[in-house]
């Protein structure tokens, strides 16, 4: 059950979190490719994550904005911030994403910072908590703005109202 989201009808905007130059040692020496990870979001609650590799940068820059543009999620929000506290793991590494008050803007380091930026957050505070390493910091946050529940939600899956979930 994975919603799907028509990137077509979407402006996005695409960032380079990260380009690597990868080796692979093969018989005759060794073969260079390039690894980049791009974020893709809309500023409005749409953002995605995406990996490409391939020998020329372009071609592999192009490869990460299509997987991004794949695996495209919605944030729920509540005004400019998140609805709760939230954390978010990917491999050994981990973000804590926290709720902030209107006009705190944007407290988060490396690529955390660029996937709440592109999914269009204002107010958040985050900490990075593990690994540093960029492509596994976007991917937890990913992550963790992917397990976010609305009161809606609770509501709804509980089978209660909203007004009994909120006391």
């Amino acid at each position: 059950m994975r919603n799907t989201i028509d990137a077509s009808k979407l402006d996005l905007n695409e960032t380079i979190v990260s380009i690597r130059r990868v080796a692979k040692t093969v018989k005759g020496g060794r073969n260079m490719r390039f690894s980049v990870t791009v974020v893709v979001g809309d500023g409005e609650g749409h953002v995605g994550v995406g990996l490409g590799k391939a020998q020329e940068i372009p071609e592999a820059v192009r490869k990460a904005t299509e997987d991004a543009k794949k695996k495209l999620i919605k944030v729920p929000t509540v005004g400019t911030t998140i609805p709760h506290r939230i954390l978010g793991v990917f491999g050994a590494g981990r973000v804590l994403l926290m709720p902030a008050a209107e006009g705190t803007g944007v407290i988060a380091g490396s690529s955390v910072r660029t996937v709440l930026e592109a999914a269009g957050v204002k107010d958040i505070r985050a900490k990075s908590i593990g690994s540093n390493n960029t492509g596994n910091m976007a991917y937890a946050t990913i992550e963790g703005l992917k397990s976010l529940m609305t009161v809606e939600k609770v509501a709804r899956l509980r089978g209660k109202t909203e007004d009994e979930i909120l006391g």
